[in-house]
């Protein structure tokens, strides 16, 4: 549970600094930095090569738990040094290719924050292990707090000392037109922060490399770069995408198209850091219980709660969207400014289905995690990777951000439909699907009547009148249905009647 508080927690606060960064930047500049942030994943993704998870997989076994982290830690020094050294000897052809072309030096810092990202991989996997959560929890916290510190003096103090002082220290070499530049620098600071943290953990390796061992691992992970590389293809690259193929005449304009779709991107955020929440602590718990002889009841139990739970958390957003708007303004955002940005919110409801998805595809694919099939994963990813640029390609230039919106919408349901037909097959669960679909679509029913409803008035106190009462007559329909499951839990059981 402490990993997934402190993954939530972490995530939220960083989450917070979008409504700053909104304030702070130009629409064009919010969108170099979206577009910059969405090409950062790819790498992490290539610089672990699936350790992690591997990692987990086999520290529990006896044949490899006694080296398979000093081996693990010696592997990930050698090819962080390797991709990052390549990073930034090519940082000019990348920033091309981003359309950063006049700031090759984003690409060597953020060479440098994913570097130091994946030597706390590792160290963070074991704490997880190790059974540390409250050493986790503080560093995770710890980390991003100091990036929000950081960030907020470079952006907002640092120009006022400047007008100040012109002739001082920080006034000399201050550039008030540098901002998404600060902002990576911020998150460099905090990255070097929270390793200098696991420095313990990092360095508690025994200078062993084991080649067996980091063979078997090798064997199991690389699926999993290929499907964690088409994973981000379904999950930023239409960012990029955008920024090459979306209708408009000027280079600016795409980049504003950008910064719409990536903020609106981020009214999900309640049903996003709840599956990320859910990751982190669902695959160690998973694994474990894989040797009981009820894990597939148990596997079918969670899910039942997961798709309740991220169905009223798309009742919780998509019905207030009048009120989770204003989430934009908290900084002072100029009013033309925001109405540009809240011309996107009608991306919001697909997105957020589309997340649904696929924190139902990350329950169900612990099938091919336990009978070690990770190639399945891959496939299935490549398989919503493929969609993903076919439908951004083709419809992009045309329908700009929302094409988008609907691509992430079709590529995750597809990938969570393939999953749940191919895991039946080889490892059944007892999923009650029926029912799940069920609820569902009763969501997207409440959602749909809250629009019919709404489209006589624009009246905000009936909105949201309206928005409530749909809401707690799903809750409520929920608890009727559900009412023997609900009084099974823990310190919430004993109120349910």
């Amino acid at each position: 549970m402490w990993y997934g508080a402190s993954s939530i927690v972490a995530r939220f606060l960083f989450y917070l600094l979008t409504p700053y960064f909104m304030g702070t930047l130009s629409v064009e500049k919010y969108g170099d930095m979206s577009i910059m942030y969405a090409a950062i994943p790819f790498l992490n993704i290539i610089f672990t090569y699936g350790l992690e998870t591997a990692f987990f997989r086999f520290a529990t076994q006896e044949k490899y738990k006694k080296d398979v982290y000093s081996t693990s830690v010696i592997s990930i020094i050698g090819t962080t040094i390797f991709l990052g050294a390549l990073l930034i000897l090519f940082s000019k052809t990348i920033a091309h290719w981003l359309r950063l072309d006049n700031y090759p030096e984003f690409i060597t810092l953020s060479a440098l924050i994913i570097s130091f990202d994946t030597l706390a991989t590792l160290p963070f996997a074991k704490l997880r292990l190790d059974q540390r959560p409250r050493k986790y929890a503080l560093i995770r916290i710890a980390s991003i707090v100091f990036q929000i510190i950081i960030t907020y003096f470079l952006l907002t103090v640092c120009p006022e000392i400047a007008k100040k002082n012109p002739d001082g220290l920080i006034g000399t070499f201050y550039n008030p037109d540098y901002g998404v530049g600060y902002i990576i620098i911020a998150n460099l600071i905090a990255s070097v922060f929270a390793w200098l943290l696991l420095f313990k953990e990092f360095f508690s390796i025994q200078w062993k490399f084991n080649f067996n061992t980091w063979k078997v691992m090798m064997i199991y992970s690389m699926p999993l770069i290929i499907a964690g590389l088409g994973g981000m293809v379904n999950e930023t690259f239409d960012r990029i995408m955008l920024s090459w193929l979306a209708p408009g005449a000027t280079e600016k304009a795409a980049k504003e198209q950008v910064a719409i779709y990536a903020a609106c991107y981020k009214l999900s955020i309640l049903i996003t850091l709840f599956i990320q929440a859910f990751r982190y602590g669902a695959e160690p718990f998973f694994f474990k219980e894989s040797e009981g002889k009820d894990a597939p009841r148990v596997y079918a139990r969670v899910m039942k709660f997961f798709v309740i739970t991220i169905s009223i958390m798309f009742l919780a957003v998509a019905l207030y969207l009048e009120i989770w708007k204003y989430f934009f303004a908290i900084t002072g955002t100029p009013k033309e400014k925001l109405e540009l940005y809240w011309t996107g919110l009608k991306v919001v409801p697909i997105l957020l289905f589309a997340n649904m998805f696929l924190g139902i595809y990350y329950n169900l694919s612990i099938w091919y995690k336990l009978t070690n099939k990770t190639m399945a994963g891959a496939w299935i990813t490549i398989i919503g990777a493929v969609l993903t640029l076919f439908i951004n390609f083709l419809f992009i230039p045309i329908f700009g951000y929302m094409a988008s919106a609907w691509a992430t919408f079709l590529c995750y349901g597809s990938m969570m439909v393939i999953s749940y037909i191919w895991g039946q097959k080889e490892y059944p669960i007892p999923y009650a699907w029926k029912k799940l679909v069920a609820y569902m679509v009763i969501a997207l029913a409440l959602f749909g009547l809250h629009k019919l409803l709404n489209n006589w008035t624009h009246n905000l106190i009936y909105n949201l009148t309206t928005a409530t009462i749909l809401f707690l007559a799903f809750i409520w329909f929920i608890l009727q249905v559900e009412k023997k499951e609900f009084r099974k839990l823990p310190w919430v059981g004993k109120y349910i009647r």
